[in-house]
């Protein structure tokens, strides 16, 4: 007797799909078995999947026979119906039939298929590297979107737009030496005249200073060679319009993409995109970040768009504060959506906070148990994002507290005890200066 086993090749499936496995095999001997395996662990393990046994079944609801010559020609099917991340793997069709001679011996033979199955990824994000990170005046920095993809398989193609336009970037490997993972730190230079020294005012002319001469050819963005130049820049030109660099030409941008194993099987992929920031013409761009992957009939994408804070809303509670009240100053949002995320900074004009430092990093300031001493004292709220900054000011205050005598406070403003009543006018003045 005679046996041949083939199986039929199967296209990638997407997870949840219902699939078929199909074993065909041509003999003319007598049935004696068919075995479905599943194969994991590289093959030392192999699950039963459907078996049917000639000897105790009649039952050929899964198989089908065709009359060819004087050979007999089957088709076993095995259904798998929505199908998981973890079906993926090989699988392989035993068949089994008696030999005609000895109608004891069992003839054997064997096909396998693998089941490549697919999964859509399930989230995408768009988020800004080194966050929060201030504002810089007068040197060009480099700024990073990180776009993080999760729950595919395989891998899916990840690339940036800006204002729908597709980017082309300069593929990056590797992150420079020194360099974090997902933040390229190499600045890019200004623009120096050839004498390499600050440029007066009366060289500069208009905003934004002149064009650097044809010979002087500076390095830009992560392509610089040599260290970063910092200049001293004279004060009369601190009022004058920022950024104060020049750009020669359009932003380089820089790509690079990676990927992960997940335990359960899929990936999450990481793309980067650098460039040197320009807060005049990256303020209100629209990036976008798109994913296209075998299992998804139109790609994913999420959207930021780049904005400087302005308009920040401050609250103050309680809003008629009273000597020995904790005091709380709370920057509730702004006037527009901002990215990436603002860093704040509170101040006292003119002296320490009540703690004795000099600044307090938070969206709030806690001003525990104030003393009368705090009555105007003014408090100003620096919130600013690579973009830009925005500094607001706001007044604190105080009532006389009737439940805590008067002249009970030592010379740290801390309360120690009784009598005495006095009444002050409160009024919070906020006050926000805006720089742009």
């Amino acid at each position: 007797a005679y046996l041949t086993v083939s199986i039929e090749p199967l296209p990638p499936v997407v997870v949840g799909d219902a699939v078929t496995l199909k074993c065909n095999f041509k003999t003319d001997g007598k049935m004696r078995e068919i075995v479905w395996y599943r194969v994991t662990d590289g093959g030392t393990i192999k699950q039963k999947i459907f078996t049917f046994d000639a000897m105790f079944s009649t039952n050929f609801s899964q198989m089908e026979n065709y009359r060819k010559r004087e050979d007999l020609v089957y088709q076993s099917t095995v259904r798998l119906p929505e199908v998981r991340i973890s079906d993926n793997g090989p699988y392989e069709c035993h068949v089994g039939i008696y030999d005609r001679a000895t109608r004891e011996k069992v003839v054997l033979a064997s096909g396998n298929v693998f089941l490549n199955v697919m999964a859509p990824p399930t989230s995408i994000s768009v988020l800004a590297a080194d966050t929060p990170a201030p504002f810089s005046r007068y040197q060009a920095q480099n700024f990073t979107l990180v776009c993080v993809v999760s729950g595919g398989k395989p891998a899916p193609l990840v690339y940036f737009k800006r204002d729908g336009e597709p980017i082309e970037a300069t593929p990056l490997p590797e992150p420079p030496a020194g360099a974090g993972s997902w933040a390229p730190r190499n600045l890019l230079h200004r623009d120096l005249d050839d004498t390499k020294v600050p440029k007066s005012l009366a060289a500069e002319g208009g905003v934004g200073g002149g064009k650097p001469p044809a010979t002087a050819d500076p390095p830009r963005g992560l392509a610089a060679e040599r260290d970063p130049v910092t200049e001293t820049i004279p004060e009369t030109v601190v009022s004058r319009e920022f950024p104060r660099w020049v750009h020669v030409a359009e932003p380089i941008y820089y790509f690079r993409h990676t990927h992960a194993p997940v335990s359960d099987g899929t990936v999450e992929a990481r793309a980067t995109l650098t460039w040197t920031l320009n807060p005049q013409i990256d303020n209100e761009a629209l990036f976008s970040c798109e994913v296209k992957h075998p299992a998804l009939s139109m790609p994913m994408q999420s959207e930021v768009t780049l904005v400087a804070p302005k308009g920040p809303k401050i609250t103050m509670t309680p809003t008629r504060a009273r000597v020995g009240d904790t005091v709380r100053i709370l920057v509730q949002g702004f006037q527009n959506e901002v990215f990436p995320e603002p860093l704040f900074t509170w101040t006292r004009v003119g002296s320490r906070l009540l703690d004795g430092s000099t600044e307090h990093d938070g969206k709030e300031l806690v001003l525990e148990r104030v003393p009368a001493e705090l009555n105007g004292s003014m408090y100003r709220c620096t919130a600013q994002n690579p973009l830009g900054s925005t500094d607001t000011h706001t007044r604190l205050i105080v009532f006389e507290n009737p439940n805590i005598p008067r002249g009970t406070e030592d010379s740290n403003g801390s309360l120690t005890g009784h009598c005495g009543f006095r009444l002050v006018l409160a009024l919070t003045l906020t006050v926000i200066l805006e720089l742009t």
